[in-house]
């Protein structure tokens, strides 16, 4: 295909993505209100007429004029970039497929259909444990002080929990697809078993916005669980492999084990072109005294 209508369909694609992103982002935006409630659940609002004295509650606010109108765009854009992002990921995989191989497909539809799942994995614990996380930080606040929220901090808080939970499901799924590829043994990641629950439960604690123990281990157990669900499959992979082809595992630069049985000392062998002849005769083909006619 000319370079021309390649640009030309990369457009066409783009040009039906960027359109189903805008249609939802339209819907979103006239249920803003609802999806600013929604995301703002996990914060214990004080009810109307109490005032925040402590961790017992706090109050969400807008603390600059365009606040509202600022946030209510990143929110329905936001809502249009994931509900519309099964129609833009279709049209991205339709403009990239055309070029991978038959066994590249089979990869990207597996890695895909194991992605989608552990993401929604993540940020659905995510928004479980939000509530308990928001409710731990906030009685940290002193007697005596007041807790007002700023409605924009607090859907950043909500978003980056949700990314780092998605995310951080994704790591095991990774790890499978370097065994499949060849790349890292099961062998291999069964001996890093205790470096990962080390650094599963060190990346928890710092990687999650909370500084309350009850997101990091909300992280860091499922990920330990599906690490080492990670570890049996490539186990279950590699043997698979070795009886399919035994020097599958070999490293480029290892050798092969060689067959190194002596041979029965007897008469030599011929060529298959001096037993059969060249055009599948009996005898073999001869000139001026040698076998070899070329």
């Amino acid at each position: 295909m000319p370079l021309v209508e390649h640009l030309r369909e990369l457009r066409n694609r783009l040009a039906k993505g960027l359109l189903a992103i805008t249609a939802v982002t339209i819907v979103a935006l006239v249920y803003s209100e609802e999806l600013l409630q929604f995301l703002s659940k996990s914060v214990p609002k004080c009810p109307q007429g109490v005032t925040s004295d402590g961790g017992n509650c706090a109050v969400v606010t807008f603390n600059t004029l365009m606040a509202p109108f600022s946030t209510t765009i990143q929110v329905s854009l936001t809502a249009g970039l994931v509900v519309a992002s099964p129609v833009w990921l279709y049209q991205l995989w339709a403009f990239v497929a055309p070029g991978l191989h038959r066994k590249e497909k089979k990869y990207t539809y597996a890695f895909v259909g194991a992605a989608v799942p552990l993401f929604g994995a993540g940020a659905y614990l995510a928004y479980l444990i939000l509530p308990v996380s928001v409710k731990v930080l906030i009685s940290l606040t002193p007697s005596g002080s007041a807790n007002l929220l700023a409605l924009n901090d607090v859907l950043d808080f909500t978003l980056r929990m949700v990314l780092v939970f998605g995310l951080a499901f994704e790591l095991p799924l990774v790890l499978v697809m370097l065994n499949l590829t060849g790349v890292l043994s099961g062998r291999r990641m069964a001996g890093w078993w205790r470096g990962v629950i080390m650094g599963v439960f060190v990346f928890g604690a710092v990687i999650t916005p909370t500084t309350d123990p009850v997101g990091m281990l909300a992280l860091a157990g499922p990920i330990t669980i599906l690490y080492f669900g990670a570890v049996g499959f490539s186990l279950l992979n590699d043997r698979r492999r070795r009886r399919a082809n035994p020097d599958a595992e070999l490293d480029d630069d290892e050798a092969s084990s060689l067959d190194l049985t002596p041979e029965p000392v007897g008469a030599a062998r011929a060529l298959p072109e001096q037993s059969t002849g060249e055009h599948g005769g009996t005898s073999a083909q001869r000139l001026n005294g040698y076998d070899d006619i070329t």
